[in-house]
């Protein structure tokens, strides 16, 4: 099976699950796990932030982010796209009593107007606009790599006009291979962000979210009430310090497959891409030309062995990961091909 379902189907290698065996641990609540530690100080240095705390999954990073932020009765600005907005069970609003405005988006990316014109003028009959994110790179629009300076034209409004500003960085570090702009460039002067470890640095779990000293004091607080404070997470932690130190050319080479794949099917009957198509190591693309939907173009190829993944009635995406190299790459552009081609054929 060639699984291009998403880059968090890694499994730990061998070199990791031998540091994640002989990580040295102690107790993560009393703070004295020295591995998790060791973890948190060095995504805080790399993301340029004062402290860190390291989280079971980038869903609670994002929440643990919104209820540290916002009070009950607020509302966040988020793109239609964005895991915020549709795949975390409506945490902010189930759990904070936050309001999620969703901006109309192609690509995952909204402009520096449209987060202006969201930003709610104070009244009493409104929601207090509190919070505004923003996805590097886009999960569900195709990987789409967000431009340095718009980010920054983004996160200084929200200060301007009173509102806190977060990076979901589940895929930040794809962006800093794809552009050679460091992390720590991207996420000054946001007041949260973080990095995910079960993407595509292939650990098991895991993930850390960074700010201010008071920021994760006060996320470490939401932490525990959520269930999320572990014992000795250095085990977990162990593998991300080595996906640190070994994983970071994959990146590279992912957003590369991502290339390749897009280069063998771009011409391919029925498939459309939009030009943003291939950034990073996520490839998005529609088959309604081919008159069926993304379930049944994704059945099709899974017959042959290609996972692929479908986003909606239209969308397939199809994500390089360090699980699938060059060679699996090519036979999934052969496959991918292969099914348009045929269904080409019928209509």
């Amino acid at each position: 099976m060639i699984d291009l379902f998403s880059d968090t189907q890694t499994r730990p290698t061998p070199g990791m699950r031998e540091a994640m065996a002989r990580a040295e641990v102690g107790d993560e609540q009393s703070g004295s796990d020295p591995t998790t530690n060791a973890l948190c100080g060095r995504v805080a240095a790399l993301l340029g932030l004062e402290d860190g705390v390291f989280m079971p999954s980038g869903t609670m990073c994002n929440l643990v982010s919104i209820l540290v932020q916002t009070r009950a009765g607020d509302e966040i600005i988020v793109d239609d796209q964005s895991h915020i907005y549709n795949t975390e069970a409506a945490g902010a609003a189930a759990i904070g009593g936050v309001s999620v405005r969703a901006l109309p988006t192609r690509v995952g990316l909204y402009t520096l107007a449209q987060a202006e014109g969201a930003i709610r003028v104070p009244q009493r009959t409104a929601p207090r606009s509190a919070l505004i994110s923003i996805e590097q790179t886009t999960s569900f629009s195709g990987g789409t790599v967000w431009d340095l300076g718009t980010m920054r034209a983004i996160r200084d409004l929200a200060h301007a006009r009173g509102l806190k500003a977060h990076i979901d960085g589940a895929r930040l570090l794809n962006a800093v291979v794809a552009t050679g702009i460091p992390a720590d460039a991207y996420a000054a002067g946001f007041d949260s962000a973080w990095i995910d470890l079960s993407k595509g640095l292939g650990c098991p779990v895991g993930a850390v979210l960074c700010g201010s000293r008071d920021f994760v004091t006060e996320a470490w607080r939401w932490k525990y009430r959520l269930g999320g404070a572990l014992r000795q997470s250095g085990v977990l932690a162990a593998a991300g310090l080595y996906a640190l130190d070994h994983h970071m050319d994959q990146l590279a080479e992912d957003n590369a497959n991502a290339r390749r794949l897009h280069a063998a099917i771009a011409d391919a009957p029925g498939l459309a891409f939009d030009e943003t198509a291939g950034q990073s190591n996520i490839l998005c693309f529609s088959v309604a030309g081919l008159g069926v939907t993304a379930s049944a173009f994704a059945a099709a190829c899974l017959a042959e062995e290609v996972r692929v993944r479908a986003i909606g009635e239209e969308m397939i995406r199809a994500t390089a990961s360090l699980e699938v190299d060059r060679a699996g790459i090519a036979r999934a552009g052969e496959v991918i091909r292969a099914v348009a081609d045929d269904l080409a054929a019928r209509r």
